[in-house]
């Protein structure tokens, strides 16, 4: 009885083991990095290798997630005109111009009466003499619909347009959204193809971190050895390596970064250069965002870890003391 108690008294308790699970992973973690300090240079260009295949799917991505937002700001392309009929006055399109703003997949709707119209028409047409011989205005009234940024996309523009179609007091509906259905086709098409580069990349950074894993167990196998003839369990001689692959993904993560926002700013400026053509802003790229770079950082370390891992596995059961 007296021996269970003092076996007790000598095991530690749960937060002593945590305690010193931490600090045992915290101490490697730095020995790690330490190591990858002593050969500077070949740690900069196996980072610089993970951060070139890192930076070109994060690159791409971040060009068409601007351009598809870029895409719903444009007011214009969805910009749905209704041409009412002619027997109807200002005040019945009034009232059907409040009922169409309580719908939810309308942003806002302007209302051109036929007097205002025909003004424009005369001060752009050139045709202003001709028209002073009508009788009658022979324009309607006019309303033009903004879709809400919710209902933006060209499916949902055209479930719109077949709902404004069955109106009665409208004659004609018209609207242009074949470009636009033609842009989101070719921005579906290229998120595929980013996501092929994406994940033949990811494969490259797989092998390469799990190739320079392999090389360093080699070049310890005698330190490897030693430590399993006294004691040394897998999971103790596999953590360094872990750890190593962790920080060639977090530094390649770093890198790619770098290259991505580099690569927007020089190519911002002939951007800038053509928008200026247009008289407008649209085409102005901005810098990856904290989320996307986030979402790089995790992407780089999880890969250099499995990287590792993947080495570790393969490479650590094939030594063995004699």
């Amino acid at each position: 009885m007296t021996n269970q108690v003092q076996l007790r008294q000598l095991k530690p308790d749960l937060f002593s083991q945590f305690k010193e699970f931490f600090i045992r992973h915290f101490q490697v973690f730095f020995y790690s990095l330490g190591l990858l300090s002593h050969t500077p240079f070949a740690t900069l260009m196996t980072a610089a290798a993970l951060g070139i295949a890192l930076a070109l799917p994060a690159g791409l991505y971040v060009v068409l997630e601007q351009a598809e937002q870029l895409s719903s700001d444009f007011d214009t392309i969805s910009q749905i005109s209704l041409f009412m009929k002619k027997d109807l006055n200002e005040q019945q399109v009034k009232t059907l111009k409040k009922k169409l703003e309580m719908l939810p997949a309308i942003a806002q709707v302007k209302h051109v009466n036929r007097e205002a119209a025909l003004q424009e028409f005369k001060s752009n047409s050139g045709f202003g003499d001709a028209l002073k011989a009508l009788k009658k205005n022979p324009l309607p009234h006019l309303l033009i619909i903004y879709p809400s940024l919710t209902h933006h996309s060209a499916e949902q523009i055209d479930v719109l347009v077949s709902q404004l179609k069955k109106i009665k007091q409208v004659d004609l509906v018209q609207i242009d959204i074949q470009w636009l259905k033609r842009l989101y086709a070719i921005i579906h098409i290229a998120q595929r193809g980013v996501l092929i580069i994406a994940s033949l990349l990811a494969l490259a950074v797989l092998l390469i971190v799990a190739n320079t894993i392999r090389l360093a167990i080699e070049n310890r196998r005698n330190e490897i050895v030693v430590m399993k003839l006294i004691g040394g369990t897998d999971s103790f001689i596999r953590r360094p390596f872990l750890y190593t692959g962790f920080w060639y993904g977090l530094f390649g993560s770093f890198i790619a970064i770098m290259l991505v926002n580099s690569s927007l700013i020089i190519i911002n400026d002939p951007l800038n250069n053509l928008s200026s053509l247009y008289g407008d802003s649209l085409f102005s790229l901005g810098l990856m965002d904290i989320s996307s770079s986030l979402i790089l950082l995790a992407s780089g370390c999880f890969l250099g870890l499995l990287g590792a891992r993947m080495a570790v596995g393969k490479h650590l059961k094939d030594i063995e003391p004699k």
